[in-house]
């Protein structure tokens, strides 16, 4: 089970990120926050959170400065920074400060649902359908439910998951539904907060992991029953969304 840290210094902030999500469905059991600067830093150390959420101003200070500061003590949390604020400064700050991404308030649910479920896998090393993997009523990289999407957007989601192992990209699902391929993007786009080729990719990986786990498969055998032919080419991608080798994932588990 994993740790949660939220930082901001207004109340109704902290509450509202604790509701957003259900949090110990996706595995977080303890959830600490603070409204201060030197609080965050004090229950960081002491909690040791998996991941801590930052808001840019804590009072007169900031929190990306609190992110490095915590970074320099090495201690091992993923971040994710948050504001009120659309300043391009702040964005830059949090990418300087190492936090995995940067959200703007007031933070929507899909939005933070779809990072921390990435954070799950790629910085927990856990699964991503969250504390609950037989919910089959939740998409397992969007982690939203399928009737909170529109029936398109279901059906090229049923589309990738039938057909992920295949030669298959926007311009082929867009020909199956008669539309324009760009057009058709941006409409997955604005609904899942994904590109389409980024949702393929990480169905594949979502399959590739889970048999890796599950199997003692080749993983040449694996690569190619999750759409790649270009083994090379599994491994960059599964390098670069697991920050590990499909062997060192094998051997850990």
């Amino acid at each position: 089970m994993y740790k949660l840290l939220i930082v901001d210094d207004e109340p109704q902030i902290l509450e509202g990120v604790k509701r957003t999500l259900d949090w110990e469905k996706l595995g977080f059991a303890h959830i600490e926050t603070s409204e201060t600067y030197d609080g965050a830093i004090a229950k960081a150390v002491a909690f040791g959170p998996d991941l801590a959420i930052f808001d840019v101003c804590i009072g007169k200070e900031r929190g990306y400065d609190a992110i490095r500061k915590l970074k320099e003590i090495r201690l091992p949390a993923t971040y994710i920074m948050m504001s009120g604020y659309e300043q391009f400064e702040y964005a830059v700050q949090a990418i300087h400060c190492g936090a995995k991404d940067y959200l703007l308030k007031p933070i929507e649910r899909v939005k933070l649902q779809a990072l921390v479920e990435r954070i799950i896998v790629e910085d927990l090393n856990g699964t991503i359908e969250g504390a609950e993997p037989d919910d089959r009523d939740m998409d397992p990289i969007l982690g939203v439910r399928y009737d909170s999407l529109s029936k398109l957007t279901n059906r090229i989601l049923q589309m990738v998951k039938a057909e992920y192992g295949h030669n298959l990209n926007l311009k082929t699902v867009a020909e199956r539904f008669r539309m324009n391929g760009t057009y058709l993007g941006q409409l997955f786009l604005k609904e899942t907060q994904m590109k389409f080729s980024e949702y393929l990719m990480a169905y594949r990986m979502f399959r590739a992991r889970e048999r890796i786990q599950t199997t003692d498969e080749k993983i040449a055998t694996i690569a190619q029953s999750v759409g790649y032919a270009n083994l090379n080419y599994f491994y960059t991608h599964f390098n670069a969304y697991f920050h590990k080798s499909p062997s060192d994932l094998r051997r850990k588990d």
